[in-house]
């Protein structure tokens, strides 16, 4: 008769929503399109600038003709929120991929019982890494149409910001659920 493993609830709806909150983040910080900007003035009524935390993109969108890699002229990368951006992002994912190990190693890794106080120190990373890419988010999103654009252009949230927000929230929800296995140590003493 073999003996029933069995995970709690709370550490398995960790390892599914920190692991789709990575993805989602690591989407939204590698993705040119933080912000995108239309109908500038001069250009073709079809033209869309996308400025992200790395590069920034041209496209037309009738032919669909994208150009990556498009010169700085007005300090956009200077500013304060971007360069918060670019230094939080890579940091929050490098955590929440330790998070995941860690994790991985006390939610089971194949032993009779969960190692409650390991997953419930991954969940504190993890909470801790979707609060280092939600601060990045949300600070562009306060200064989004501080940042310097094109005159007269129309500005709108890129998806990518979006994606980076529902990552963030993913894995702040999903570090809260693992943190909760230290509930289980409490009960034990």
């Amino acid at each position: 008769h073999l003996p029933r493993m069995r995970t709690p609830t709370v550490m398995i709806v960790g390892m599914v929503l920190c692991p789709c909150g990575l993805l989602l983040t690591l989407t939204g910080t590698l993705a040119p399109n933080w912000r995108q900007v239309s109908l500038i003035p001069d250009q073709p009524l079809d033209l869309v600038m996308e400025q992200g935390i790395w590069d920034m993109c041209r496209e037309r969108q009738s032919t669909h003709d994208r150009q990556c890699g498009q010169a700085d002229e007005l300090g956009y990368f200077e500013q304060v929120p971007v360069r918060v951006a670019q230094g939080l992002m890579p940091t929050s994912l490098v955590l929440t991929l330790v998070g995941l190990v860690v994790a991985a190693l006390g939610v089971r890794c194949w032993q009779k019982e969960p190692q409650y106080r390991v997953a419930g120190v991954s969940g504190l990373v993890l909470l801790l890494s979707g609060l280092l890419s939600l601060v990045p988010a949300s600070w562009y999103t306060h200064e989004l149409w501080e940042l310097p654009a094109p005159a007269g252009g129309t500005l709108v949230v890129g998806y990518s910001l979006v994606l980076s927000y529902l990552g963030s929230c993913l894995e702040i929800l999903g570090g809260l659920a693992l943190a909760l296995s230290f509930h289980h140590c409490c009960k034990e003493r």
